[in-house]
């Protein structure tokens, strides 16, 4: 499998992502929850071309949710991880396919459209930014880094706990961020951007390309409780430069 070949591929999807009349079909799928025609249209798309290319790869996407799986090795795609952003022209949304291949991602790729940016790992070969190889953030602990959050807006439940979450970071790390897009906050983790990242229950297509790209350029992601990530269910997830993950998790709770 040519990594370059599907790179180009994914980076096609920029006509969509560019054509804001799109971007304004909106459909409510739940609270803050919501798909675009641009998620749509990218999701067939990437399903069809991959599905040429590969026609033994099975295919998991966002937009038909999460579903039991048959074989043993598939794409993952967000279409658009950062749908909201999308609509209101908030310029932090990505692409991000993953393969998942006998229980572990072997290939991540997270596209920003906006920035021209492609992030790409395979599995035992390194992370890399635009063809330049990235390393985690050298930062010996919190506060010398600052820690990328999300705030789980499908699950508003979960805000006093991950806010009371997000207090306990801010006050231990130089600041916090939020991009609004998870995918992005792992690649940022990635190239050293900043320090780590954590959101509760998050779905494989919003970490399954980020986790890679983290664990190649020398990072850390687990749950909150520092187990492995399940990559077919929902979870929570804190990634890091490895050196501070224990902080970081600690303050989890």
């Amino acid at each position: 499998m040519d990594i370059q070949e599907i790179i180009a591929l994914v980076k096609t999807t920029k006509t969509f992502v560019d054509n804001r009349e799109r971007a304004g079909h909106i459909k409510v799928k739940g609270p803050a929850d919501y798909v675009t025609q641009v998620d749509t249209d990218i999701q067939g798309f990437l399903a069809k071309e991959l599905g040429n290319l590969f026609p033994e790869i099975q295919f998991l996407g966002e937009e038909e949710g999460l579903h039991e799986m048959t074989g043993d090795t598939y794409w993952i795609l967000d279409p658009i991880d950062g749908t909201t952003n999308l609509i209101h022209d908030y310029q932090h949304s990505v692409v991000s396919l993953a393969l998942y291949e006998k229980g572990e991602i072997t290939l991540g790729i997270v596209y920003d459209p906006f920035r021209e940016d492609v992030y790409h790992a395979e599995k035992g070969k390194g992370s890399f930014l635009n063809g330049t190889p990235i390393h985690v953030s050298d930062a010996e602990d919190l506060a010398e880094t600052m820690i990328a959050v999300g705030t789980s807006p499908y699950d508003r439940e979960l805000a006093k706990d991950n806010f009371e979450r997000i207090q306990r970071v801010f006050e231990q790390s130089q600041d916090i961020r939020r991009t609004g897009s998870a995918a992005m906050d792992l690649a940022y983790v990635a190239c050293g951007r900043t320090g780590g990242f954590f959101e509760p229950r998050l779905s494989p297509w919003d970490f399954a390309a980020g986790m890679l790209l983290v664990a190649e350029a020398g990072g850390q992601v687990t749950d909150f409780e520092g187990k492995p990530l399940n990559l077919l269910q929902r979870g929570s997830v804190v990634a890091s430069n490895g050196k501070v993950h224990g902080e970081l998790r600690a303050l989890m709770g």
